[in-house]
């Protein structure tokens, strides 16, 4: 992991408090950048998740689904995890939490758009970090590979309908409009962007792919964190006056993660898949693609809505639970080969 990877909780911790400062003393600037939008899409924001994403994006090779058949059990594993558990698991967590546990503690005209963004937050699967937890796991890197690669190819047709049931069981209002331009903007355009540009690189060697994902990876990082600044700026009033919400939004997000990493982890055991299998395959069911996720909230609900902060929340505490889960999978490696 790299200075940035390493401690993003240090940084996302410091780009709150930045954050909340300056939108305290400069309020019109950050309500000015607020404003800039087309078709509900903040254009400031557009680019940074684009710096973001794209760097990420690079690092999938499509030409790698040919290995799913390998796999085949882990691969089942992961995708029922991601797509038919984490995201209804989370919408009901959001419920139980949101609307009952810390109901009278949090504002009551926010509750529906924070359990809003916990589905987005969970909606979608990682694709960029996973390679790094699965290197810390020893995880077979062409398994790794493929499951991300399959999880963007499912990500571009589930995405939108996906967030559009949970919102709708959870009764709110979709905006299909957003939710679809959010799609196109964030996702179609990036993946392909990013494919033209992978074959580019790739056409002059991995050598020099790997030198060029070495030289523009904290870019992607420092992308997300200006725009953690900007959100936080707008959200600043919210926190100084409840400070204990971004502690209560970790709570159905530290669930969630911690009981999909066990299942997929149990479940790959129960079907005798090896550990380097797997562990990444915990991993990915687990964790995030929260920069899409953040980018969504405020693409469909807005800077200052509880669905941006939500988001930003799984930012908060993604690098610490996941070396959690890194941590119990490597410690558990014996026991796992256990027949």
């Amino acid at each position: 992991m790299n200075l940035f990877e390493r401690y993003l909780t240090l940084w996302v911790v410091l780009c709150i408090i930045a954050g909340v400062l300056l939108g305290q003393f400069l309020p019109g600037v950050f309500q000015a950048v607020a404003s800039l939008e087309v078709a509900h899409v903040n254009i400031p924001v557009g680019v940074l998740v684009w710096v973001m994403i794209i760097p990420m994006l690079l690092k999938i090779d499509f030409g790698a689904l040919h290995q799913v058949k390998k796999h085949l059990r882990g691969i089942g594993v992961t995708l029922f995890i991601n797509w038919a558990v984490k995201p209804f698991s989370m919408a009901f967590l959001g419920w139980l939490f949101i609307r009952h546990v810390f109901a009278g503690y949090l504002p009551q005209d926010q509750l529906d758009s924070y359990i809003a963004g916990l589905i987005l937050l969970a909606a979608a699967p990682c694709t960029a970090m996973v390679f790094v937890w699965s290197n810390l796991v020893r995880g077979d890197p062409y398994f790794t590979l493929s499951q991300v690669a399959l999880n963007d190819a499912i990500m571009i047709f589930a995405f939108a309908p996906l967030v559009a049931l949970l919102l709708g069981m959870s009764s709110i209002a979709v905006p299909w409009a957003t939710l679809f331009v959010s799609v196109v903007f964030y996702i179609v355009i990036p993946v392909i962007i990013a494919q033209v540009l992978r074959r580019q690189l790739m056409a002059g060697g991995e050598g020099a792919f790997n030198r060029v994902m070495a030289h523009i990876g904290p870019y992607s990082i420092a992308a997300l964190l200006l725009t953690l600044v900007l959100l936080f700026a707008l959200q600043g009033n919210a926190i100084v006056a409840q400070p204990l919400v971004i502690a209560m939004l970790a709570v159905p997000i530290l669930i969630q993660v911690l009981f999909n990493a066990s299942l997929a982890y149990w479940l790959n055991r129960r079907l005798g898949v090896e550990h380097c299998v797997a562990a990444p395959s915990a991993l990915i069911g687990a964790s995030n693609f929260f920069e899409l996720a953040v980018a969504t909230a405020i693409s469909l609900f807005g800077f200052q809505s509880g669905a941006a902060l939500a988001t930003v929340v799984g930012v908060l505490i993604e690098v610490p639970v996941m070396l959690m889960v890194v941590f119990v999978a490597n410690r558990s490696r014996g026991w796992y080969q256990l027949k």
